[in-house]
């Protein structure tokens, strides 16, 4: 019998528009997406290296692009957060733990609460017992280490934790460590039908 849920963020609540980011650089300029990027991208998820350095290691790969437009083109990826997800989380709320553990950085968090108004925002995260961003917690999925320090943090048992994220690497290290897991694909699936799904 699960008791307690763990959300992704990306694609699951919020819609992901990953063309629309890779068009952007590409429109400033950017010839390919290097693993010098990658390796950038990580580092900035785990709070390793701070808002302006990350600006900075695009800047090397796009000498002409101004702060404000890496800043723009980095947040094209955030779609719209459909108003009926957020009303489902807020009926599963008591009965429940729910959590939100996400691989984010600070300029999507805040692209997203402006986006979205700070109302909203509010009563989406005061749905969650805790949430869990990998720039604040300096771990990020698919490692074990931040599932585990999730577990221990609100004492969960894995057998009766649902994990719902749309990657299959997360869920699959989420599975490794006995949670009850839904890799759910977000072309085809939506989190409203959970109780579709039999766990």
């Amino acid at each position: 019998m699960i008791n307690a849920i763990i959300f992704d963020f990306g694609d699951v609540f919020i819609n992901l528009e990953k063309e629309a980011v890779t068009k952007a650089f590409k429109e400033l300029g950017l010839k390919e997406w290097s693993q010098d990027l990658d390796e950038l991208n990580s580092k900035f998820e785990i709070g390793k290296i701070s808002e302006i350095q990350f600006i900075e290691g695009f800047q090397k790969h796009l000498p002409n692009a101004s702060v404000d437009e890496i800043r723009k083109a980095w947040n094209a990826v955030l779609g719209d957060f459909p108003l009926y997800r957020l009303e489902f989380l807020q009926n599963l709320k008591g009965k429940y733990r729910l959590f939100l553990l996400s691989n984010t950085d600070a300029i999507h968090i805040e692209k997203f609460e402006h986006k979205v108004g700070i109302s909203f925002a509010r009563d989406f995260y005061q749905c969650f017992e805790k949430v869990y961003f990998s720039f604040e917690v300096g771990m990020r999925k698919p490692t074990e280490d931040i599932f585990k320090f999730v577990i221990q943090k609100q004492g969960l048992q894995p057998n009766k934790t649902l994990f719902i994220d749309d990657r299959k690497d997360n869920t699959d290290t989420a599975e490794k460590l006995g949670m009850v897991v839904w890799n759910l694909n977000p072309n085809e699936e939506d989190v409203v039908d959970l109780f579709d799904k039999k766990f």
